[in-house]
């Protein structure tokens, strides 16, 4: 691994990536340290804290605690997220966003100017929504017109600027600017999560150095069982074997090789685990900036939804609502596939290239045996989905291990860090170096 390092700083171009890469991430962590002008921090900070149900914390966990500094990047990428997942969504809805993107290069270009369109629509949507919120609950220095007008404007010029960074990282980086600013953020809050762990259950005084010593290999042993688990689910693939007949062109016979059709375990990748959480937090957080203090039958329903009262015992009761969230995990990993992976058109295009799978006939029967297969893998995808995505709430809930981040923060990890990897291995393996997958 360090080899692979110093002989990838070794190649000119390569480096020059690398460095610019680090540079725009260091750029990114300053700005998450510049306060916004007018917001009044010392009250906010004091209002987060206090806030009991936690549905901050994730948002708080990608933004790399800008939004707990209310820093000129306080929105972050989110704006940018939610941007291309409802793009994604159009284009599966909308035929001329279909056909756009069938065009090729020009086509995703031109959903991706679109989509930065929709980013600064929504940045300029969510910064209204805060400072306006902010000026009534008294976290601006002075509820105006111009501190509400400069908050607004510097909340979305920070969105805009970060969308920008990650796509100079992805010009002249090394690939994947987006996802690579979403995981610094994230790194850089686990650090401090981590040392409260330990120090609330290894190095606690009142803790005996047996349990300590136990307490200790336990965090360590679910850290990296999850992560293993998430590699699992990132690189586990279902190949299936396609037979493509021989067939004459020109004076060529052109065909007969075996191929395979490579179906991954998670389909869907992260995204049941943020549309399940986002449902689900989503009333709390306007709960929350409404100055809803809770009661009635609301207030109660609230309470199921807030993942700080799932797996209490005082209050088991509350778990209810973690079974809500498996079952709309379980939902939208079926939902986000069906809309992401058409079997009927893979299948048509197996059939017009003359290719079938052994032992089902071409067209709908390989269709519906596609779906079945599907139907299959995606559930077990959804399970080991699950697993993760519950694992720091069964333990936040039993041993009052809170932490910012979880199991989607360690999905996002993982995922980018891989594909990461293997970007900057395949420009090292075309200068006859090994790459960092060397087996």
């Amino acid at each position: 691994m360090l080899k692979t390092l110093r002989d990838a700083f070794k190649i000119k171009a390569l480096r020059q990536k690398i460095l610019f890469t680090f540079a725009m991430l260091v750029v990114v962590r300053i700005g998450s340290q510049l306060p916004v002008p007018g917001i009044n921090g010392d009250f906010f900070q004091s209002w987060f804290k206090s806030t009991t149900d936690g549905a901050f914390n994730f948002f708080d966990a990608i933004t790399g605690g800008s939004f707990l500094n209310m820093s000129i990047l306080a929105l972050n990428i989110t704006p940018y997220i939610t941007s291309s997942i409802i793009m994604q969504l159009l284009t599966i809805a909308i035929p001329k966003l279909e056909d756009m993107q069938r065009e090729g290069e020009d086509g995703r270009k031109k959903i991706a100017s679109i989509t930065r369109y929709v980013t600064i629509i929504l940045a300029l949507i969510q910064s209204t929504a805060l400072a306006i919120s902010f000026g009534r609950s008294g976290y601006l220095t002075e509820y105006n017109a111009l501190n509400v007008i400069c908050s607004i404007t510097t909340l979305t010029a920070g969105s805009a600027f970060l969308m920008w960074i990650g796509e100079r990282i992805t010009e002249n980086g090394i690939g994947n600017g987006i996802s690579i600013v979403l995981v610094i953020n994230i790194i850089s809050r686990m650090p401090e999560d981590l040392a409260t762990l330990f120090k609330r259950f290894v190095f606690n005084e009142t803790v005996p150095f047996g349990t300590a010593a136990l307490s200790a290999c336990i965090i360590i042993a679910v850290i990296i069982a999850m992560v293993v688990l998430v590699i699992l689910l990132n690189d586990g693939v279902r190949k299936i074997p396609v037979q493509y007949a021989n067939k004459v062109q020109g004076r060529k016979m052109v065909g007969g090789h075996t191929s395979s059709l490579p179906l991954r375990i998670n389909t869907a990748g992260v995204m049941p685990v943020i549309f399940a959480s986002s449902l689900l937090q989503f009333p709390i957080i306007i709960s929350s900036f409404v100055g809803y203090e809770g009661g009635g039958v609301w207030g109660e329903i609230l309470k199921y939804m807030n993942s700080n009262n799932w797996c209490v015992i005082a209050q088991i009761k509350y778990s209810i609502g973690m079974l809500v969230y498996i079952a709309l995990i379980i939902f939208f990993a079926y939902f986000y596939t069906s809309i992401t992976f058409n079997p009927l058109m893979i299948a048509d295009n197996m059939k017009k290239q003359g290719g079938f799978i052994p032992g089902i006939r071409p067209g709908k029967a390989t269709s519906d045996y596609l779906n079945n297969l599907l139907d299959r893998i995606v559930f077990i995808g959804a399970i080991g989905l699950t697993i993760v995505a519950i694992l720091p709430y069964v333990f936040s809930g039993l041993f009052q291990a809170s932490i910012s981040f979880g199991g989607t923060s360690l999905i996002i990890i993982v995922s980018v860090v891989l594909e990461t990897m293997k970007q900057v291995e395949s420009q090292m393996v075309v200068r006859n170096y090994k790459g960092f997958l060397e087996k």
